[in-house]
């Protein structure tokens, strides 16, 4: 039976301490303690580049309705030696380009410029329309541009970025990944998720999602409009970046800047077993992970029965159940399927696609069993996090006492501690904050929670429980030291004692 340390997340918290303000950063480089000369360090000293984004160069942005330049890749990611196929559209036939860039600290640029294509000719192609029933949309364009992958580059998430000959831009996102090599951190990006949010065409009258969709009308329309299934055969909507993709990125920027030995997989190399999660420390979910098959979620508790510790970063996380399902012309892993409240008509033997903790009996499966904390609300407004177990190791070096606040760290999606759910089987849970807020929904109000969950073998599961901690490693405007070196000294834990 697991317990949870000192107090419940529903019991009393500090909320009278008043905002931090004027804090320094402690005099620390976000340097880790295992980072050295490994080879992110290396990949990092290389120079940098801004030239990827919109409006540089002249360059600008698309819109859905008119396609003036979008494509999409054949693979959430690819292995170092192998090749990824990118399908084009232009909204007249012209030349374009495919340049590719890696993602990355790169003394602050951000990212590093690998390559441009020679010039790739793109003409108009066709926009489908949804699936009568499922409502899927899968673009079937082509094959533009071929990218043989070097055995030499480094894992890490890259954008392709697609600029037309009349000035037009847009992106979509990869995974080079390196799995015969046992980094200390593995990073999963969650592009399943990624894709249950995709509005792609989000023109008036054609897009679908997992949420919403368009009506006949071409009124933008609620859950009874929403798709079943959505493809990875599609752009992302617009720009080509999908919904929060800065949360990843702003993780992944963070750990190379502070020298972690890091690779990188997608969701769905999750899924279809490319990740043995022995082969590394820590496993660490960046950013908002909310679709998972029993194939990834098999692959996370396989972890910790490994002795691999696990660091959520985000909020939301392992809350519908899903299949992967393959293309119309058979390609695995293209098409994501969540039926949700709808009757699955194919449940097939992981049961049907519905949220996590309504499978099975007395909510036997609820994430909050992997996890110690779930899902509890979308906030009204940000909030501060509100400090709890100040004196534990996690905390320390930041100066913080319980019932200190961390401004506007609280936002978006949160996750806590639910009394009436399964929890973590012979596991110490410590609830490491306790925030108030108001319910975007006008449900009422909720406490926020950031767990930090220890089974018997010593392995760590880590829920921050909030969209903006990412944000506050890396992203501007959002900084905090204090999660910074909360952040340090969870992975300095991980890194130094591994769980079995």
């Amino acid at each position: 039976m697991s317990k949870v340390s000192r107090r419940t997340a529903l019991g009393a918290f500090g909320v009278g301490a008043a905002a931090l303000a004027g804090y320094r950063l402690l005099g620390e480089s976000d340097s880790a303690a295992r980072a050295g000369n490994n080879p992110v360090v290396r990949e990092n000293r290389a120079s940098g580049s801004r030239k990827w984004a919109v409006g540089r160069g002249g360059t600008k942005g698309v819109t859905d309705e008119l396609v003036q330049m979008q494509g999409y890749a054949s693979k959430t990611s690819v292995g170092c030696g192998e090749s990824i196929d990118f399908h084009l559209s232009s909204h007249l036939a012209q030349d374009c380009t495919v340049a590719i860039y890696r993602i990355g600290h790169y003394g602050g640029s951000g990212a590093r410029h690998l390559l441009t294509s020679d010039p790739v000719p793109v003409r108009p192609r066709t926009k489908p329309t949804a699936a009568s029933g499922t409502g899927l949309i899968a673009c079937d364009w082509p094959v533009a541009w071929t990218l043989d992958v070097p055995k030499t580059w480094v894992s890490g998430i890259f954008l392709a970025v697609f600029t037309s000959q009349d000035g037009y831009r847009a992106f979509t996102p990869f995974v080079v990944r390196d799995t015969a090599r046992r980094s200390d951190i593995l990073m999963v990006v969650p592009f399943t998720t990624y894709q249950a949010y995709n509005f792609w065409p989000y023109d008036g009258h054609g897009g679908k999602n997992l949420y919403r969709g368009f009506t006949a009308e071409g009124v933008w329309g609620g859950i009874d409009d929403r798709a079943f299934k959505v493809s990875f055969d599609r752009p992302y909507t617009r720009s080509g970046t999908p919904n929060w993709f800065k949360l990843d990125t702003g993780a992944a920027r963070w750990a190379e800047s502070a020298g972690y030995d890091i690779t990188y997989a997608s969701s769905v190399d999750l899924h279809e077993g490319r990740v043995d999660p022995s082969h590394y420390r820590v496993m660490m979910f960046s950013g908002h992970d909310e679709y998972w098959s029993k194939e990834m979620r098999d692959c996370a508790e396989k972890a910790v029965s490994a002795g691999t510790h696990l660091a959520f970063l985000a909020a939301n996380n392992i809350y519908f159940h899903i299949r992967l399902e393959d293309s119309a012309d058979g390609r695995s892993g293209r098409v994501v399927t969540c039926y949700k409240e709808s009757p699955d008509p194919e449940p097939g033997p992981s049961g049907p696609t519905a949220r996590w903790r309504d499978l099975g009996t007395k909510h036997q499966h609820a994430e909050q069993g992997l996890l110690g904390v779930q899902y509890n609300g979308i906030l009204k407004n940000p909030v501060p996090l509100i400090v709890r177990e100040s004196g534990h190791w996690f905390w320390s070096g930041t100066g913080l006492r319980d019932g200190d606040e961390i401004p506007d760290l609280i936002a978006v999606e949160t996750d806590g501690f639910d009394p009436s759910m399964p929890r973590p089987a012979d596991t110490e849970l410590t609830l490491l904050s306790a925030s108030p807020y108001a319910d975007r929904l006008g449900r009422g109000h909720f406490v926020q929670n950031t767990g930090l969950s220890e089974n018997q073998q010593g392995t760590l599961v880590f829920v921050a429980g909030t969209f903006h901690w990412p944000l506050a490693l890396d992203e501007p405007g959002h900084v905090n030291p204090h999660v910074r070196r909360a952040t340090r000294n969870l992975l300095t834990r991980m890194l130094e004692h591994r769980g079995a």
